[in-house]
């Protein structure tokens, strides 16, 4: 890679593997406390405030420096503060550009389409439409709803068990996840949830190619029982990898299963790239894993270079919106469209999804390593830099299929443990059992081997302190 990617793990001190308590009386997190909603919800499981950040590492109020597997929530993709983002900013401003310009077109955002256009497969950029949406994931998933149901003139959508897709009141509706739904009434009518390959956990209690086949021949009878009690949908939409709901990848024969299915049927197939999108998998997108030509993707985090900016890309086809059929306020953010083109390129240019594969699979290898000596880790999965690792409680007895039950206590220490020691870790998946692994794609082997470290010391340390 580029010079000036191994010129930033200088920038800040590191000492990451040396336990430090945290600190318990910082005024930021104390302010932080008294003033936020109820809903926040980072800072109850890593109690950060954070003053600087340079590649893979940030620093505390406090003076801690920790590596940063979380990576806002993987839309780092080139870390904090990476020199081709700093730069595109400060032409920006230099040049006196608009900030924000609605949907009005400008040179800035012609240059970032194309480059978009030019990172997708040929066989679905050709053609293809863009919709600037408000600057979430979930506004765009949101719009990506609204313009197939438009399209189609039906309204029920097919989402899966597992899925993430926000936590707006439509998306909500599309989620998995019951916690944050169960005091919202009246969410997305007319969405039917569909079993996701877990091999792990597989939903039909086989694993494996077989359980993989039975997921898609329960959804191809139901489409077509007229007794199934589910009227024809207006789309089906999906992530490749999923990720709030514990980093389960679907097989390829799936994917391309589900493709042929809902072609087959005139069903649009929504792929929600937000996570996934521009590399993390170790392809630029993830449904290029399977070959597969989806009908609609939806893009954020990663896409506008760390800052907020999201999109739908979609086939020319189902453009039937009347103007102003989808809009908001800041869908023109300039700064990330040229920070969003200056990430493409360089991704591009330096191939870092294909580093990023390789660094996957030596992250991969690792903490299968760490599985064998530990008494707590059920399994390691993922794609690329979009790894889990399940905690399960090995002193309960087993299902039927034998897995073991989820150890959310155990994952919150071995969470905290890591964090001590520093290093950024999220939970996910089923009971926040699912350690997740998001490091920006720009991190080297040396760092890898570092991070498995750390990790390695804080699964000891909090299945000692389980055990005792």
């Amino acid at each position: 890679m580029s010079v000036h990617v191994d010129e930033m793990w200088e920038a800040l001190p590191t000492g990451c593997v040396s336990p430090r308590e945290l600190s318990r009386d910082n005024p930021y997190l104390e302010r932080q406390a008294a003033r936020e909603s109820n809903a926040r919800s980072y800072p109850r499981r890593l109690p950060l405030a954070l003053s600087k950040g340079k590649g893979l590492y940030v620093q505390d109020t406090d003076g801690r420096s920790y590596i940063d597997c979380l990576a806002c929530a993987g839309a780092l993709a080139l870390g904090h503060n990476h020199p081709v983002v700093v730069d595109a900013i400060n032409r920006m401003l230099r040049d006196g550009l608009p900030f924000q310009t609605l949907d009005l077109t400008t040179p800035v955002k012609d240059r970032f389409v194309s480059t978009l256009f030019d990172c997708l497969p040929a066989a679905f950029a050709e053609g293809a439409k863009i919709q600037f949406c408000g600057p979430s994931g979930a506004d765009a998933v949101e719009a990506a709803i609204k313009l197939v149901k438009i399209a189609r003139g039906r309204r029920t959508v097919l989402a899966f068990h597992g899925a993430y897709h926000g936590m707006t009141h439509g998306t909500l509706g599309l989620t998995g996840h019951l916690a944050p739904k169960e005091a919202v009434s009246g969410l997305m009518a007319d969405v039917h949830f569909l079993p996701f390959p877990y091999d792990y956990r597989c939903p039909f209690g086989v694993g494996g190619e077989k359980g993989v086949r039975l997921s898609s021949a329960y959804i191809e009878r139901m489409l077509d029982d007229p007794n199934s009690g589910v009227v024809e949908p207006a789309a089906m939409i999906l992530e490749v990898v999923q990720g709030e709901g514990g980093v389960i990848p679907a097989a390829v024969s799936w994917l391309q299963e589900i493709r042929r299915i809902t072609a087959q049927r005139g069903i649009p197939l929504i792929i929600d790239e937000v996570q996934t999108g521009l590399g993390r998998t170790g392809r630029l997108f993830a449904f290029e894993h399977a070959g597969i030509v989806p009908d609609v993707v939806v893009l954020s985090k990663a896409v506008g270079g760390g800052l907020p900016l999201s999109v739908v890309v979609y086939r020319p086809e189902w453009d039937r919106w009347t103007a102003g059929a989808h809009a908001g306020t800041f869908r023109g953010n300039q700064l990330a469209m040229a920070t969003g083109q200056a990430t493409m390129e360089f991704i591009v240019a330096e191939r870092i999804d294909e580093h990023a594969a390789r660094m996957g699979e030596r992250l991969f290898g690792l903490l299968r390593r760490i599985q064998a000596e530990s008494r707590s880790i059920g399994d390691v999965r993922g794609r690329g830099l979009m790894l889990g690792v399940e905690i399960v409680d090995r002193d309960e007895p087993t299902d039927f299929p034998g897995c073991h039950p989820c150890a959310p206590g155990l994952a919150s220490a071995i969470q905290h443990e890591a964090l001590r020691r520093g290093l950024i870790l999220e939970l996910g998946g089923r009971h926040n059992s699912v350690v997740r692994f998001l490091p920006p794609l720009i991190v080297t082997a040396e760092q890898i081997d570092t991070i498995a470290t750390i990790f390695a010391d804080a699964v000891r340390a909090a299945e000692q302190q389980h055990e005792a």
